[in-house]
């Protein structure tokens, strides 16, 4: 790994699940991996053409995260968010790594929670 800046406020979780994606999701949507998630954005994995999508587009993103209870591991609530993406990299032949910066941040803070959760197990709010 090269020595790279980072300024971020807050822990990323570190998270590997589906997102879909799309300038209005409600026509095209695309699929992607998830890699990490803060309360301000989240970074993906997808495949793209190149100048498909570009520093500064506007997405709209469908995403799950556990539900960080205690009751059911498993447990997963759907999110939507707008935001933009503030930087795009090859990931490989076709494939992209992209962040995306919300328009609106999530009410919590997932790395967080999810260490609280492995902290503390059977305390359910």
């Amino acid at each position: 790994m090269g020595n790279t800046i980072e300024n971020r406020h807050e822990p990323r979780l570190a998270y590997r699940w589906p997102v879909w994606f799309g300038e209005d999701v409600t026509r095209a949507v695309f699929p992607g991996l998830m890699e990490d998630v803060s309360s301000g954005g989240l970074a993906f994995t997808c495949q793209a053409d190149q100048g498909h999508l570009r520093q500064g587009q506007q997405l709209t993103v469908r995403f799950s995260l556990p539900r960080f209870d205690g009751r059911d591991t498993q447990a997963t609530v759907g999110i939507t968010r707008t935001g933009h993406i503030c930087w795009a990299a090859p990931a490989g032949p076709g494939a992209w790594r992209i962040g995306l910066q919300f328009d609106v941040p999530l009410s919590l803070k997932p790395a967080e929670e999810a260490a609280l959760a492995t902290l503390c197990p059977n305390d359910v709010p």
